[in-house]
């Protein structure tokens, strides 16, 4: 939540006062309030001190500060804006000392270089799926223009033969054998009648018969049907392994419970406050690191669809950190 306070804002009383003067006007001790809060007295103490270095960290030490104001009916949120107004000089110091740690630049530069790996690597995926992609798209459109210059050389041989077959006329027609007639009388007696090596007709007669006529369509190639088992064979096999991959978190709740989870990339998936009723279901990559502040207060823990037995988590001071994977 935004504060709505100056930057140079200083809480009149510290939290720990606040929360102590509190606890004191509602008749509460310091075990109460621990009891209620699943913590040991010594936190409460420290709490209520300032002395916020004995808590493990600042997300936990918020959670804290948030329950113990509504239990002893403080404004929640009012007491964390004082906090933060309190914790900021120890950030800037933590801040500096770390500017100044050559481990600082050792880290950014480590960082800087994964980023920059990380985009080149990138790159050259899609660099590669766009070069398969044109190269197939090249294939199809090369063969749609084979297939057309075909289909226009087939049309053309099919219009030169009709061409051909309507220019020469029937040996037999009519209209020929009279004209043969004719010449066979204006011969002249002296001279011998042609023989067959010297007449045309019958040369023409037998370029016609050899005259080869293609075949007015072409009959498509019948390709084989594709077969829809591998692919989704395939794609089960490939929800198979990813489903497998993938590490499943559930859990509920019943009461007041900090909680951290992070995976094995180091992404944080959940960090904050769960409430009675509250119902967790997150997924990552395995393995899983849980940070549980308050076992008591956790119903059911769920890890790959499978229960687990909370009797076997490592619990001191109601709080457990453990770990996660298929």
């Amino acid at each position: 939540m935004v504060s709505d306070k100056p930057e140079n804002y200083s809480p009149a009383e510290p939290v720990g006062q606040q929360l102590k003067r509190a606890r004191e006007a509602k008749g509460l001790s310091v075990s109460a309030v621990a009891e209620q809060q699943h913590l040991r007295p010594s936190v409460v103490q420290a709490i209520e001190a300032g002395d916020y270095e004995k808590i493990d960290t600042e997300l936990f030490l918020k959670g804290y500060v948030r329950a113990y104001a509504r239990q002893v009916g403080l404004n929640a949120d009012s007491v964390i804006r004082d906090l933060d107004a309190e914790l900021a000089p120890a950030r800037k110091r933590r801040e500096e000392a770390l500017q100044t740690s050559p481990l600082v630049d050792i880290e950014r530069r480590k960082k800087r270089k994964q980023r920059i790996a990380k985009t080149i690597l990138w790159l050259l995926l899609i660099g590669v799926v766009a070069s398969i992609a044109l190269y197939f798209v090249t294939q199809k459109q090369t063969a749609n223009e084979d297939s057309a210059s075909r289909a226009s050389e087939t049309v053309m041989d099919q219009d030169g033969d009709v061409a051909e077959e309507l220019s020469e006329p029937a040996i037999d027609s009519p209209a020929i054998s009279p004209a043969r007639e004719t010449a066979a009388t204006d011969i002249p007696e002296s001279e011998e009648p042609l023989s067959e090596a010297d007449d045309p007709l019958p040369m023409a007669q037998s370029n016609v018969e050899e005259t080869e006529v293609l075949p007015d369509t072409l009959d498509p190639v019948e390709e084989p049907a594709a077969s829809d088992e591998e692919p989704l064979e395939a794609a089960d096999a490939v929800d198979s392994v990813a489903e497998s991959s993938v590490g499943r978190l559930e859990m509920t709740f019943s009461g007041d419970c900090w909680l951290k989870v992070t995976d094995a990339t180091g992404q944080r998936l959940v960090s904050g406050l769960r409430q009675q009723g509250d119902k967790l279901d997150v997924r990552g990559t395995p393995p899983l690191n849980v940070v549980v502040g308050a076992m008591s207060a956790v119903e059911v823990i769920r890890f790959q669809n499978e229960t687990l037995d909370m009797g076997n988590f490592r619990v001191v001071n109601n709080r457990s950190e453990f770990t996660l994977e298929p």
